[in-house]
């Protein structure tokens, strides 16, 4: 049995894409029956070209309607792929909401989950005194201007490890809710105001918790004393109101080599 098994496995390479898409019709990364997903557009492109694959896995299962510019999957098929072969034909058979940007044999060991050092997100804010047809499924809009320099102190108190439960949605109550965010900031840009944050990883909902909470700070709803109160509490939930997910991107994955090498 399991000199059999390796035989077929001896005929398999893993794979690396990096993908992105516009997550406005999709109910997130992650396949769910009945529901289109992207993994779902994804795995049904594979099997028109290459026949079989191994099921596909992403690096960050970003939620529905979240965006990806960087998103990282990999799965098992046959090895004699050319990788430039491999983007335009799934590029071919995909929505157009959904392009791979480029393809990479990878070790058979390499985990694009376990592997990741850190997901960078941004998240988009349309600071305009009228809405955009151009941004609506792409940026929350808010005609009021936000107070950058009062988001970016409190930016300060989340970057490091902390217990951010206060930020998280229902969770396993085994499951850990201390996180390491490396960097996060605001800044304005043009018309828009950009969320920027770089973490290991990120409990659910977290960077959209963050959001409502720092915009509210932004609005004057709130001071940073209150944003301190509120992540110090540890209360699950406490933190928001939750963000709506046409502002959030996945940017980033980064590994401690570059993919492919």
């Amino acid at each position: 049995m399991i000199v059999r098994l390796w035989f077929k496995l001896s005929w398999l390479s893993k794979y690396i894409l990096l993908v992105e898409y516009d997550g406005t019709q999709y109910h997130g990364f992650q396949w769910q029956v009945g529901l289109p997903t992207v993994q779902g557009e994804l795995e049904q492109a594979l099997r028109q070209f290459c026949g079989r694959s191994s099921r596909v896995m992403a690096a960050s299962r970003t939620d529905t309607g979240v965006h990806a510019k960087g998103q990282v999957a990999s799965f098992w098929a046959k090895s004699a792929l050319d990788t430039m072969t491999l983007v335009r034909a799934l590029n071919h058979y995909l929505p157009g909401d959904i392009a791979v940007k480029a393809a990479y044999r990878a070790r058979d060991d390499f985990n694009v989950r376990r592997h990741a050092l850190s997901r960078e997100y941004h998240y988009r804010i349309l600071n305009s005194n009228t809405r955009s047809p151009f941004s609506q499924r792409f940026a929350l809009f808010m005609p009021r201007m936000l107070d950058i320099e009062t988001m970016n102190e409190a930016c300060q108190l989340i970057q490091g490890e902390h217990d951010f439960a206060s930020f998280a949605s229902a969770l396993d109550d085994s499951r850990s809710t201390f996180r390491n965010v490396h960097e996060a900031g605001v800044e304005r840009t043009g018309d828009f105001t950009v969320f920027r944050i770089v973490a290991s990883s990120f409990l659910p909902h977290q960077v959209r918790s963050t959001v409502g909470l720092l915009t509210k700070l932004g609005r004057g709803k709130i001071g940073v004393p209150d944003f301190r109160d509120i992540m110090e509490a540890r209360s699950l939930g406490l933190a928001g109101p939750l963000s709506p997910p046409c502002g959030l991107y996945l940017m980033n994955v980064n590994y401690p080599a570059p993919l492919g090498s």
